[in-house]
């Protein structure tokens, strides 16, 4: 099982947290400074927002599928890469308050996609000077939180 992930920028965490709790009828799963993610069971989602000042608000910032164990996102490594895709295997990084295990791939619009699971939650985003944790492959720019 999995569920697809959409992560979007943001200009106001509060107004979108407001308004996707009430468009799915759910509350967030977790909420720390300039990021909320839902885990919505109808429509399957992994509905993720990002308070980016430095993005249009309501643009995407990346996309994903969720899934639940570490074989899952081998094997999601071994699909794509013998599907011709390059990949970029992050394994046990820190990113979006989770560590996680993940590969990327990017589409032919420059849209990064990521397969990756949860392995444990954190109280950090996971940025360094140099990481870009939910950032463009091609931006060196990292996502900077407004105060809430």
């Amino acid at each position: 099982m999995s569920r697809l992930q959409l992560a979007l920028n943001v200009s106001d965490l509060d107004a979108a947290i407001d308004f996707y709790s009430r468009l799915f009828g759910t509350s967030p799963r977790k909420v720390q400074p300039g990021y909320a993610n839902f885990a919505i069971d109808e429509p399957p989602l992994k509905l993720v927002l990002i308070e980016n000042p430095n993005a249009e608000g309501g643009s995407i910032n990346h996309l994903g599928v969720e899934v639940f164990t570490v074989d899952e996102v081998a094997a999601a490594t071994q699909r794509l890469a013998s599907a011709g895709l390059e990949t970029e295997v992050e394994m046990s990084t820190t990113c979006c308050y989770a560590v996680q295990d993940k590969v990327w791939v990017s589409g032919p619009d420059t849209e990064r996609w990521e397969v990756y699971t949860v392995l444990a939650d954190v109280d950090t985003f996971g940025l360094s000077t140099d990481e870009t944790c939910c950032t463009s492959e091609s931006s060196s720019e990292p996502i900077s939180f407004r105060s809430r």
